[in-house]
C-alpha cells in the first residue's frame, strides 16, 4: 500500500489582511491543498479574493450559479496548490464540500464515487431566481419502494440547525425554478 506523508493544520485568521496574507503565504509553501471557510463574499471583511490575487492564486473560477454556496471560490497557485474557499455560513460550506472538494479528494484518491440516488419530490418546489438549488430533505421509501423527499424548509444558508431533520440533499437543475412532485 501507497504511504502517503500527511500535513495538516487548522487554523483560525482574524479579519485582518495583513495577517491573512501572511499566513495563507506559509500556507501556499507547506501545503499541497488549502481549504477556507468565510471571507469569499462581498462584505467588509471578505478579504480572502483579493489577499489570493495578490499572493498569485490563479483564480479558476467564483461566485457559482447555485444556492446555498454561491460565493464558492477555487483557484490553484503556480506551485500546484489548490485553493478551495468556501462562504463562512455553515449550510454553504457543508454543500460547497460536498459538491467540490469531496468529488476532488476521492478522484485524486482513485476511490470510485457513490452511486447517484434519484428520489421523487413528495410536494411541489419553486425558487427564484434560477439557480442550481440543493435543498435539505428527508427520504423516505414508499409502499411501492420509491425513494421519496420531503423538503425541509430553513432560514437560510446560515441554519444549520434545521440539518438536523435532513438526511440528503436533493440538486435541483439550474435549467428550471419550478419543480413539480
Amino acid at each position: 500500500m501507497e504511504q502517503y506523508n500527511i500535513k495538516a493544520a487548522l487554523l483560525h485568521l482574524p479579519d485582518n489582511p495583513e495577517i491573512i496574507k501572511q499566513q495563507l503565504q506559509e500556507c501556499l509553501l507547506r501545503y499541497d491543498v488549502i481549504l477556507l471557510s468565510g471571507g469569499v463574499s462581498m462584505g467588509k471583511f471578505d478579504h480572502v479574493p483579493g489577499i489570493l490575487d495578490q499572493l498569485e492564486v490563479n483564480n479558476l473560477f467564483y461566485k457559482v450559479q447555485q444556492r446555498p454556496g454561491k460565493p464558492f471560490w477555487f483557484g490553484a497557485h503556480a506551485n500546484g496548490v489548490l485553493v478551495f474557499a468556501f462562504p463562512g455560513n455553515p449550510v454553504s460550506t457543508f454543500m460547497c464540500l460536498h459538491r467540490y472538494f469531496l468529488p476532488w479528494l476521492t478522484v485524486s484518491l482513485d476511490i470510485p464515487p457513490s452511486p447517484k440516488q434519484y428520489a421523487v419530490l413528495d410536494e411541489e418546489v419553486s425558487f427564484s431566481p434560477v439557480l442550481q438549488y440543493f435543498i435539505p430533505v428527508q427520504l423516505t421509501l414508499n409502499n411501492k419502494a420509491e425513494l421519496i423527499a420531503k423538503p425541509l424548509a430553513g432560514n437560510g444558508s446560515g441554519d444549520f440547525a434545521n440539518l438536523t431533520e435532513a438526511n440528503a440533499f436533493m440538486e435541483l437543475p439550474l435549467e428550471q425554478s419550478t419543480f413539480n412532485r
